[in-house]
């Protein structure tokens, strides 16, 4: 991650809580954005972290996003980087595309229709 990406990020991203359980992990939210994009990028595996030098502890980062997530991290940068791209025009529209894994779907589908079938069974004559 480039240095001005990080200085748009950095304000951003609150620092572990004090009253946490577990122990602190170190105070290194650049390496922990780092690793989760990687890991969200070449789909591995977060246990895969540690192996590799440079990266921080998989344990730590697995558990960031969650509480990222809850303070709204991931949407303030979404919308500084697209105000960002919105403002000199950069952003061209008119090529989307929607990706379909993105969109909420109802929850369960219909349960397919009943066919009642009448071959092989003999209806009663009440006559």
């Amino acid at each position: 991650m480039d240095d001005g990406l990080w200085a748009l990020v950095e304000p951003l991203l609150p620092p572990w809580p004090q009253k946490a359980p577990g122990p602190r992990p170190l105070d290194d939210r650049r390496l922990c954005l780092q690793d989760i994009m990687y890991v969200l990028y070449n789909d591995v595996s977060w246990q895969l972290l540690t192996l590799e030098p440079g990266f921080g502890s998989g344990q730590a980062c697995w558990r960031r996003p969650g509480r990222w997530h809850e303070a709204g991290v991931f949407e303030k940068p979404h919308r500084i980087l697209l105000a960002q791209l919105h403002a000199p025009d950069e952003l061209d529209r008119t090529r989307a595309c929607v990706d379909a894994s993105h969109i909420r779907t109802k929850e369960g589908a219909r349960p397919p229709a009943r066919h009642r079938s009448t071959v092989g069974s003999r209806a009663v004559n009440t006559t």
